[in-house]
């Protein structure tokens, strides 16, 4: 093949009036070689089954070589079960550490196997280092699961050895629990893919201890052990599987939740929008065409009244027209300005009437001298007195409601509250969305008011409402 090889010399100057300016000379010799091309050695050019087996033996070193014997302790149980909340805090913190008493029980019963197990138990001690063999991978799976995994594939042989009775192999019956407790523990510690790794290595070692030493001993277990830790094992994977769809349920869940709340929030605020721009607008118009009209109200009006009123009128359009173009976006495209106005306290009789007519025996109750308000702080009065009805229709049927309205210095008092619903009643309770208090506490946030809103003690329901109004000076009017 053609090999092209670029060399640089040293820079020339350039011809005279080009001071300062350089130039490169490059020659360019070619050099004919031929050769056979070398074979690439990359990972791209490896086979599929290639790639799997090194992927395989990766995760095989991750899993069961890399620091296997790191310190991760064993936490404790979480207290937030529907069993253990109702437990007295002394048994709910003893719960907590049930996983450590099982584990510690079950290398008791370890211990207890592998010391009466042996050929000659008691004798000169070989029991007792047997059972303690059998047991200590028990309890290190409780800070140190992986090498607890190795310390029971170590184990095996040893015990085997201090027992040589020559009955089983290539585990002695204390072997056999500690092992299969091992591998259920660790799987449960860790995740499915090192679960896999463990059997097949104890596959492994099954297999070659059966080749090499199995000739004699009469009996070898390494199938049952393989049959039970394969069933074992498939029902931890099993129970990751679960415990990780709930997980991913719960957090969806939660996140579903977080985004229902700030949806419905958003479109109380956009109604609230919408009824606030039909309430500006009005009273923006009627402004507009008072200043029009007003300069000939006067005969002979002087050139600067004519003026101001002139100025008043155009700001009050310009306004009115910034306001529909900014506040006209929250409008859906479905959405048709009503053609009556806004509702107020005046019509809180028909709203009652109605109410009444669907089955809610409510009464009103006015107290305070009664006067004009501010058409937001009526209107939302208005609204969060319908909300609050239509909560009680929906979750206490049959049950009364009673609506207080007070007209107090500074402001303005609403009260809804609904007594317990009838025992027993033919009709059910139905869920809400939730939206009714999120849009009562926007109008009263709205308003700088404040509201409470919970159960009473007899079983009913309270709103309580107060919405703040700036008092009007006769000298600011």
């Amino acid at each position: 093949m053609a090999c092209v090889v670029l060399q640089t010399d040293a820079p020339e100057p350039l011809s005279a009036g080009t001071t300062g300016v350089t130039r490169s000379a490059y020659r360019v010799s070619v050099t004919e070689t031929t050769h056979q091309q070398s074979p690439r050695t990359g990972d791209g050019d490896r086979s599929p089954e290639y790639r799997l087996a090194q992927n395989a033996l990766q995760g095989l070193r991750q899993d069961l070589f890399r620091d296997p014997f790191a310190y991760r302790p064993l936490g404790r149980r979480p207290a937030d079960g529907p069993l253990l909340r109702r437990l007295p805090a002394r048994m709910r913190t003893a719960a907590e550490r049930l996983p450590h008493a099982v584990v510690g029980a079950i290398a008791l019963l370890t211990l207890m196997i592998g010391a009466v197990s042996g050929s000659e138990p008691g004798g000169d001690g070989r029991a007792l280092l047997a059972g303690l063999l059998c047991a200590v991978p028990v309890v290190v799976t409780l800070s140190r699961p992986i090498g607890a995994f190795w310390l029971s594939l170590a184990s095996g042989p040893l015990t085997a050895l201090l027992n040589g009775d020559g009955s089983d192999w290539p585990w002695m019956p204390g072997s056999f629990v500690s092992h299969l407790t091992v591998l259920v523990v660790v799987a449960l510690r860790t995740r499915p893919r090192t679960a896999v790794w463990m059997w097949a290595v104890t596959a492994l070692y099954a297999v070659f201890g059966d080749i090499l030493f199995g000739g004699s001993y009469y009996y070898s277990n390494g199938a049952p052990m393989l049959v039970l830790s394969a069933f074992a094992l498939l029902l931890v994977c099993l129970w990751h599987v679960r415990h990780t769809a709930q997980q991913e349920v719960t957090a969806q869940q939660t996140v579903t939740a977080q985004e229902r709340s700030r949806r419905t929030l958003l479109e109380e605020r956009t109604t609230i929008a919408r009824e606030l721009h039909d309430v500006v607008a009005h009273h923006m118009s009627v402004v507009a065409i008072q200043a029009e009209a007003a300069p000939y109200r006067v005969e002979n009006p002087p050139e600067e009244l004519e003026r101001a009123f002139a100025t008043i009128r155009e700001n009050a359009v310009a306004a009115l027209t910034e306001l529909r173009r900014i506040l006209g976006v929250v409008r859906a495209e479905d959405y048709e300005a009503p053609d009556a106005p806004q509702p107020t306290l005046a019509d809180l009789d028909a709203l009652l009437v109605n109410v009444r007519d669907a089955g809610l025996t409510v009464e009103k109750v006015v107290t305070g001298a009664v006067r004009e308000l501010p058409q937001g702080v009526e209107l939302s009065a208005y609204r969060i007195v319908q909300e609050a009805l239509s909560n009680s229709l929906r979750h206490a049927p049959g049950a009364s409601a009673r609506v207080e309205i007070g007209y107090v210095l500074g402001g303005l008092g609403v009260r809804v509250v609904n007594g317990p619903m009838p025992e027993p009643s033919l009709v059910k309770p139905s869920p809400g969305a939730g939206h009714g208090i999120t849009g009562m506490r926007e109008r009263v946030a709205m308003l700088d008011g404040e509201m409470t809103a919970g159960p009473t003690e007899d079983g009913g329901y309270e709103v309580a409402v107060f919405l703040p109004v700036a008092a009007v000076n006769e000298g600011d009017a």
